[in-house]
Order: C-alpha cells, then sequence, then structure tokens
C-alpha cells in the first residue's frame, strides 16, 4: 500500500513538473491567437509551423541558434580539456605551491561572477575581443568549478595504477590521456552538461560583449524579440522550444554519466 502511494504521488510530481512543457510545445504548434482564447486549448485545432517558419524566416533566428552553438560548443569542449588537465595536476602531480594555489582558485568560486564581469570587459577591449566570439569563448574556457568538480573526482583514481603505468614507461600526458580520462567519463560528462547548459542559457555575458546583431546569441535574441511580440504567446513559445530542445538533447544523450558523475560526486562527499 506504501508503495501505491509513493509511486502515485510521484507520478503526480512527474505530471506536474512535466506539464508546462508539454504546454509550451503544443501552443508552438498553434495558429496565433489560439493559446489565448478562452477555455484554454491543451492541442492545437490544426497543427502548424507558421511559428518556426516565422522565427527562421522572417526573424531571422537562425544566426543566433548558430551564434549559441558555437559558443556552447567550443566553450564545453575547451573546459572539458583544460578542466581535466588542470582536475589531474592538482590530483595526482606533486609540484610547489599546489595546495596553495589550488586554496586561492578556491576562492574565487564566493566571488559573485557579476562582480569580474567590468575588469573582465575592459580586459577584452585592451585584446580587441569585444564584439567577437572569442570575447564570449575564452572566459568560460576553464572554470574553477570545473577544476574543483573534476580534481575531486581524480583524488578517487587509485595512486597504485598511476605508478603501474609510471613503471611500464608511459608518460604523463598518456597516463592522463589512456588511463585516467577514461576512468573520468561519468564526471567529464557532468561537466560538459553543466557547461552547455550555463553556456546556453547564458544572458548577461553575451549582451555585454557582443555589441552586434550578428553575433547576438539565442537568449539575447529572444529578449530582443519580447518586446516586439510580447503578445504573440505562440511565437514566444516556439522560441522557448527552439531553446530548451538542444539541451534537453544533450542530457538525453549524457543521462547515463551524468546521473553516475552525481553519485559518484555524492560517494566521494
Amino acid at each position: 500500500m506504501n508503495r501505491v502511494i509513493l509511486h502515485t504521488a510521484l507520478a503526480i510530481g512527474a505530471f506536474i513538473t512535466i506539464f508546462p512543457l508539454l504546454w509550451m510545445l503544443s501552443a508552438s504548434f498553434m495558429t496565433s491567437g489560439e493559446a489565448t482564447t478562452y477555455p484554454p486549448h491543451l492541442v492545437p485545432h490544426a497543427a502548424t509551423l507558421d511559428q518556426y517558419r516565422q522565427l527562421f524566416v522572417r526573424l531571422n533566428l537562425g544566426r543566433a541558434f548558430l551564434s549559441s552553438a558555437i559558443i556552447a560548443s567550443i566553450v564545453t569542449v575547451g573546459s572539458v580539456l583544460f578542466g581535466s588537465m588542470a582536475g589531474y595536476a592538482f590530483a595526482k602531480l606533486r609540484f610547489p605551491g599546489r595546495e596553495r594555489m589550488f586554496g586561492l582558485l578556491l576562492i574565487a568560486l564566493v566571488i559573485p561572477p557579476q562582480v569580474g564581469m567590468l575588469p573582465l570587459f575592459l580586459f577584452m577591449k585592451q585584446l580587441h575581443l569585444v564584439n567577437t566570439y572569442w570575447g564570449a569563448i575564452i572566459p568560460s574556457l576553464a572554470t574553477v568549478f570545473g577544476i574543483f568538480l573534476i580534481r575531486q573526482f581524480m583524488l578517487t583514481v587509485p595512486q597504485d595504477l598511476l605508478e603501474a603505468a609510471r613503471l611500464d614507461g608511459a608518460s604523463e600526458f598518456r597516463i592522463y590521456w589512456s588511463v585516467v580520462l577514461p576512468l573520468a567519463k561519468p564526471i567529464l560528462a557532468t561537466l560538459a552538461t553543466f557547461m552547455f547548459m550555463s553556456t546556453w542559457n547564458d544572458f548577461m555575458w553575451p549582451l555585454i560583449i557582443l555589441s552586434g546583431q550578428e553575433h547576438h546569441t539565442l537568449p539575447v535574441a529572444i529578449a530582443n524579440l519580447v518586446g516586439e511580440h510580447v503578445q504573440d504567446v505562440e511565437l514566444m513559445m516556439a522560441s522557448s522550444v527552439v531553446t530548451v530542445l538542444p539541451v534537453l538533447l544533450l542530457f538525453i544523450v549524457l543521462q547515463r554519466y551524468y546521473i553516475a558523475g552525481i553519485m559518484a560526486g555524492s560517494v566521494k562527499g
């Protein structure tokens, strides 16, 4: 009986959570004005792709989608690569000042990102990277959070395994690439998911660094659309679907590794 009650409660909670997403998807296929009729429609009377055509043809949202895809993809790959290198070094390599340097990095975790945006913008301006993709990409290529996350996982890798590889003549890079990275797939997938989601949904930094409309990312472009089409609910729902879909697909692809990475972190404590 208790199991039935628990499963019923979980099913109700899941339905409440997923219902807004289902209605958003349904409304994106409705004709203009249909989503605001009373009583409200849960399913479009005649499904249409007009809202998506308007987004990508008349409003040229495809360019913003491409900008977000370029920035998020490069940031994700770069953060996983550089974060894993730094995490491995802080966890397994011995060098002077290692603990002190890592402690200084951890201090950055308590500093709000907004505090550093002005000096970071001035620094990007000196490098002539304002209104360029690299200006939006470089600050996120290596994050303190990513280094900390991977370093904590690397501490669980048996030191005897690395020593055996060294005795076999493997270089440190070979050990990192062929021994450690395959073991770290769960935590790398977790970091990749976090970084792609945060970069894809980031609004503030692209708004500051990318002044030209030709470089606007999806959140910035959609924010500009809201002012002109705030009453067009169906169009806004279609733009929301376009924003959510890539993140949802990435999570579906990486969910097995993502859940394993979260569980590994919880066990490590």
